[in-house]
């Protein structure tokens, strides 16, 4: 039995949930933890843009991420390069993952879902955001660290603490 079937050899249902992450937000683990029943399996994919410099490097971001969800064996997280939809083919993934938090965040998921979907026949399930984790991003986060502000209250609650980087504990 291939590790893509379930018993019944029916195909496990893979979702890949890209993204840079960079940090990993309440909103993130949110969106994560409420599609858990509509998955197998969900991949949370760390992409690495060699154009960018990041504000976390990306195996801290791993780290970060795998600590949220430690225990949780339906969660994989990975880092990667290139195109999204050549990860989601080589680690099996059926369909993308996405939030959405507001008007302008669909409209730039609708098209990069057009897009996957012609170059993959992957489809798209866009989740939205809680409310209370509407206004949560990781710009947000990365300029309230730049203040010396604690964004503790916008990352994941079942972050291992020693992984959080003092600075983003405010003054």
């Amino acid at each position: 039995m291939s590790t893509n079937e379930l018993d019944n050899n029916k195909p496990l249902r893979i979702a890949l949930f890209p993204g840079s992450f960079d940090p990993f937000t309440r909103g993130h683990e949110s969106i994560v933890r409420r599609a858990l029943p509509l998955f197998d399996r969900i991949i949370v994919a760390v992409g690495v843009n060699v154009a960018k410099r990041p504000f976390q490097p990306v195996d801290e971001r791993v780290a970060f991420i795998r600590s949220a969800f430690e225990g949780e064996e339906r969660v994989q997280v990975i880092s990667y390069t290139g195109l999204t939809v050549d990860v989601a083919r080589e680690h099996g993934a059926t369909f993308f993952l996405r939030g959405v938090r507001m008007i302008q965040d669909f409209e730039n998921e609708m098209h990069m879902a057009e897009v996957n979907r012609g170059l993959s026949g992957i489809e798209t399930v866009l989740l939205y955001t809680l409310p209370e984790h509407s206004h949560i991003s990781s710009s947000i986060v990365r300029e309230l660290v730049s203040y010396h502000r604690d964004v503790t209250g916008y990352l994941p609650e079942h972050v291992d603490p020693a992984l959080i980087p003092a600075e983003w504990r405010g003054r």
